[in-house]
Formats: C-alpha cells, sequence, structure tokens
C-alpha cells in the first residue's frame, strides 16, 4: 500500500482506505438457499430466503451483484438520522457527531452498488455530502488554530477519510513549528560551531639550539 510503502506520505489513497472499509458488517436478505461460506476472517452462512444475515460488506456486493440477495441500509444512513446528524454538525462549530468509522466508505459502495435497496437514496446522498462537507470545513477551520504552542491536537469522533486527509498535514505542520519555533537550540548549535578550538597548555615553551 502507498501509505506502507512511503513512510514520508503516510497517507492511504481513497482506494485503499474504501477497501479497509469493505471488511464492516452489514445486513443482507438473500434470496437464494446456500451453504456456509468459511472465509479467513470467518464463518458467513448458511443462507436462507428471506432470513436475514450479517456477512462482511463485500461479500455482500459481491452477492447484490449477482443478484443473489439485497442489502439492508444501515440505521445511521435514513433520512431522519442523518438530518439530525447535520443539525447538529451545523450548531457545533468544534464538535463531531458520532457516526461509523468508514461511513463515507460504506455509503459510497452501496450508492454504487446497492442504490435500488435504499430508501430515498437521492436525498440520503444529498445528505451524507452535505454532512462530510460540514465536518471537512471544521477541520480546516481547526487547522487554522494550530501555532507554535501546539503540542496535540484532539480530534474526536472523526473518520477514517476524515484522518487519512488530515494525518499527513497535521504532522508536517507541527514539525515544522517544531523546528522553527525553537531559537535556543538554533543559537547554540551556531555558537558551538563557531566557538574557536581551546589549546592546551603543555607548560613552557623551550627554545631549540643549534647544533
Amino acid at each position: 500500500m502507498a501509505g506502507q510503502s512511503d513512510p514520508h506520505l503516510s497517507i492511504f489513497s481513497p482506494s485503499e482506505v474504501e477497501f479497509v472499509a469493505e471488511d464492516e458488517i452489514v445486513d443482507i436478505v438473500p434470496n437464494i438457499r446456500m451453504d456456509a461460506l468459511n472465509m479467513i476472517s470467518g464463518d458467513f452462512g448458511p443462507f436462507y430466503p428471506q432470513i436475514p444475515a450479517k456477512v462482511p460488506l463485500w461479500l455482500a456486493v459481491a452477492l447484490k451483484k449477482r443478484g443473489k440477495c439485497t442489502i439492508r441500509t444501515p440505521d445511521w444512513m435514513t433520512v431522519d438520522r442523518l438530518t439530525q446528524v447535520l443539525e447538529a454538525e451545523r450548531e457545533s462549530s468544534r464538535e463531531f457527531q458520532p457516526l461509523p468509522f468508514h461511513y463515507i466508505e460504506i455509503s459510497k459502495l452501496l450508492f454504487d452498488h446497492a442504490r435500488d435497496d435504499i430508501s430515498d437514496a437521492y436525498l440520503v446522498r444529498s445528505l451524507v455530502e452535505d454532512i462530510r462537507d460540514v465536518r471537512f470545513h471544521k477541520v480546516e477551520t481547526g487547522l487554522e488554530t494550530i501555532s507554535g504552542r501546539t503540542h496535540a491536537v484532539k480530534l474526536k469522533n472523526l473518520s477514517a477519510m476524515e484522518v487519512n486527509i488530515v494525518r499527513p498535514f497535521m504532522v508536517r505542520t507541527l514539525q515544522a513549528f517544531y523546528k522553527h519555533d525553537s531559537p535556543q537550540m538554533i543559537q547554540q548549535a551556531d555558537t558551538t560551531g563557531s566557538r574557536p578550538t581551546p589549546v592546551t597548555d603543555r607548560g613552557p615553551r623551550r627554545d631549540l639550539r643549534r647544533r
């Protein structure tokens, strides 16, 4: 992954963050009978028609593409719930409302592959985008308050994608402040470098006589 191969960047691409989010568990309603699936991450199933089952998001999308299930919309992806979250986000300029850590990636995957399973899909998508924009704006506003006296930054309830965007910028900013806000260390280094080397006193000198 890009974030692991380049330690100076320390950031994952959106597709890599989405790949991690695909392990999130969601509910599906199968329309087929199928034996249990034995995966590295666990056993899922058996599956029976019209009986809900819990599976990883990647498996839900795979079954959905083959027309073997419908995906249940998560409880937080309803119009009422998202409207409440959006209002709370706008009212508080510093606090972030609790949402699933991968809410951006989960909603994107569901919009891309299970749009017909989402009630009021257009309105839900609009609300998710508005929430994301408001939260990103609060993150940017918070970063503007960083100064040389900042030793740590606490941002509670950030999502994976938000952390992925903020983290590298935050680290580089704090490193720059620490570097430029330490004049004593710089002055000490300069003084040490320009100080003449002391001469060791080896006693009185003797004149050398010619033979």
